[in-house]
């Protein structure tokens, strides 16, 4: 069996070769996240909002850290869960249990990253 053809050439890559291919994978993974999944930009345009208004709202260095990361949290999430979404659908293209499971863990997931982000900035702006 052969090892899969994404990985084998990737692995003897080291020092600012291997930084540069990160890169351009990052940025792949996020061109690919803003056109397939329309819950990934409607949290990007939030965060445009949100994240310069924490910067002006927070007070102290770790109060804008706090507000900023707990939306940058979200677009993390949303991005692992996309993740396992679309592994899932190729591994699982018809209707399972796990399958149904695995994406409603992920949806969980984003919808407590976004519980954390609104309590962060209450927490935070709260007078």
């Amino acid at each position: 069996m052969t090892p899969p053809v994404s990985a084998a050439p990737l692995k003897g890559r080291k020092g600012l070769q291997r930084l540069w291919n990160a890169l351009g994978y990052s940025r792949k993974g996020l061109c690919a996240a803003w056109k397939h999944e329309a819950a990934f930009r409607e949290e990007v345009l939030l965060a445009l909002v949100t994240v310069p208004l924490g910067f002006w709202l927070g007070r102290t260095g770790v109060e804008r850290a706090l507000l900023v990361g707990s939306i940058l949290l979200v677009l993390v999430v949303e991005l692992l869960n996309s993740a396992v979404e679309a592994v899932v659908d190729k591994v699982s293209p018809e209707m399972h249990e796990l399958a149904g499971r695995a994406k409603d863990l992920g949806s969980a997931a984003v919808l407590l990253s976004l519980v954390c982000a609104a309590l962060v900035w209450i927490c935070v702006l709260w007078p």
